[in-house]
Formats: structure tokens, sequence, C-alpha cells
């Protein structure tokens, strides 16, 4: 009884906020204008702000678990492959490879897997994600880019190495986590104060009036993101699309954290390098579990592939992911490694 509850504690909380964004937007509360400011605040500012501020909680750089970072590598290439090979077999419409081969390897991971990371391990685990979120980032949006671009031949698209460079640069996300490395590299050459064993400068202390508002704008992140992805959800569209929207699912859904997962908890157990914890377990999660990305359909509608497939699959993988993290958090809570 102990393990559901904790399961339903960890789950519940994002499906209300969902819910409360789809009834809210049903029922003409909120409109596309202010879903659309929302998004820009969330994106642009608030979670920028809450990678800064959840890499800067961390003691120093040698805490940083650097073997996550790798994994979380090595995770997307495996689903990068299955992907492709699922795309090449399954489905015939080019437009439509590139959407299940990216909602297989790119997840909803700032919207969902944040607040999930948070809620399943608490600060420490938000942390790990943030780091991931260094190497995962750049990784699920550069592949995306040359992925899509790849099956739809368009010369207006431009390069697509280019493209994807420019995407990851761009991205306030990375740029949050970035300013937040920096910032605990330069805390290493900060002298500590002998009385108090405490830095002689940091945020916190000398510069409240700036680490208060970043502090903040970090905790409006997660609900007004999940309220906004309740309010995105639109069920058309879903006539001649069955059976990609189903493979896509399956894919994200089931296949992503099945195979990621199991094997995370394979190399932990019998390797040196890959020592996975409590506080790294939520992390990965976060990502292989997650729904597949909501800024997919933006990126499909730009790459000129199938939108209306994409803006399902992210409804759908969501449904779908709201059981399959319920299961995945009981087991893993079953088994101590949460």
């Amino acid at each position: 009884m102990e393990t559901l509850i904790f399961g339903l504690n960890a789950v519940l909380p994002i499906i209300l906020l969902i819910a409360l964004g789809y009834i809210l937007k049903k029922s003409d509360f909120i409109n596309e204008n202010f879903m659309d400011i929302a998004n820009k605040i969330v994106f642009r500012i608030a979670l920028p702000a809450l990678l800064f501020y959840n890499i800067y909680s961390v003691s120093g750089l040698e805490d940083i678990n650097w073997s996550v970072m790798i994994y979380a590598a090595i995770g997307i290439l495996i689903l990068l492959v299955i992907g492709l090979i699922f795309a090449k077999f399954f489905i015939k419409d080019p437009r439509q490879k590139g959407v299940i081969v990216q909602t297989t390897l790119r997840a909803n991971f700032a919207i969902i897997g944040i607040p999930l990371a948070e809620s399943i391990g608490g600060p420490m685990a938000v942390a790990n994600v943030a780091i991931i979120a260094l190497v995962g980032i750049p990784m699920m949006s550069s592949i995306s880019v040359i992925v899509l671009s790849t099956y739809v031949k368009d010369e207006n698209l431009g390069n697509p190495f280019k493209n994807a460079f420019l995407r990851v640069i761009k991205n306030p996300l990375i740029i949050g986590v970035a300013i937040g490395l920096l910032a605990l590299w330069i805390r290493t050459f900060i002298p500590v104060d002998p009385v108090t064993q405490e830095l002689v400068f940091s945020l916190e202390n000398n510069l409240k009036f700036l680490y208060t508002p970043i502090k903040w704008l970090g905790q409006i992140t997660s609900p007004v993101a999940l309220i906004v992805l309740g309010a995105t959800f639109k069920f058309d569209h879903i006539n001649g699309l069955k059976k990609e929207i189903i493979l896509g699912t399956i894919l994200r859904s089931l296949v992503a954290p099945l195979i990621v997962l199991g094997l995370a908890i394979i190399l932990a157990e019998n390797t040196v390098f890959f020592k996975f914890d409590k506080d790294v377990y939520p992390a990965l999660i976060s990502l292989f579990g997650s729904p597949t990305a909501i800024t997919n359909a933006v990126m499909v509608r730009e790459m000129k592939s199938d939108e209306a497939l994409s803006v399902q699959l992210v409804v759908f993988t969501t449904i779908a992911s709201i059981l399959t993290i319920f299961v995945i958090v009981v087991v893993f809570r079953n088994f101590g490694l949460l």
C-alpha cells in the first residue's frame, strides 16, 4: 500500500494540473493568446531560471554524476535506432517516418520531466535532471531536425546540420544550464570564510535581490507549464492516423522506458562506472518515461512533415504515460530504487 501511495503521489499532481488546463480551455476560461504568452514565459524565462537554480544549488562540480550524462546520450541513441527501424518497416509516408522517429527519442523533458523528477526524488533529483538536460536537450533537438530533414527533401529548409546547430545554441534551456555550470565553476575560485566555513561571496547571501526572483521564477514553471499542456489537448484528425498513433504511442510510452530504463538497472548492477542511486533514477525516468515533447508539432510544421500526426502523438503519449509512469514508479519503489 505504501508503494502504491508513493506512486499516486508522484503522478496525480501532474494529472490534476493537466486536467485543470484542459477544463479551463474547454470552458473558455483561457484562450489561445494566453497559452501562447504562457508558453513563451515558461520556455524563455521560467524554465531556464529553474535549471540554473537547480544546478547552482549543487554544492560543487565534484558532486555532479557525469556517468548519468553519458548514459542519457547512450539511451537517446538507442531510441534513435529503434525509431529508425520501426519507421522503415511500418510507415510508408516519408512525412510520417520522421515524426515517428522524433516521437520515439524526444521527451517532454522540461514540462513533465522536471515536475515528475521533483515529485519522485526531490531537489537533488531535479539537479540531476538539469545535468541530463545539458546533453539530452541538444541531442534530442538536433537529431530531430536532421531526421525530419532527411525524410522530407525541401531546398527551402536549408542545411539540416546548420539548422540543428542554431537550434541548440539558441535554446533557452541550454543557456540556463550553461550559465548554471559556469556559476559552479566560478564558485570553485571563491575563498571560504575560515570562521563560518561559508563562501565569502554567493548569490544567495550577497545578491539576494537577484537570487530570490530566480528561485521564484523556477517555482512557477511546473504548474504553469502543465496547465498549458492540458489546454493544448485536441482530439481531432484521428481518422486515418490510428495505426501511426498506436505505433508512436507504444514506442514512446512502453518500448522506450522498458528498454532504456531496464538497461540502466542492468548496468548499475553489473558495472563500476554506471552506479546510479535514488537521486539519479528519477532523472532517468523523467527523460525516458515522459511522453513525447509538446514542441514536436512546431518543429514538424517547420520541417514540412505531418503536423496532424505529431499533435495527436503528443496527446496520446501523454495520456498513455500517466499509466506507464505510475507502473514504473511503483516497480522502482518496490525494488528499492526510489
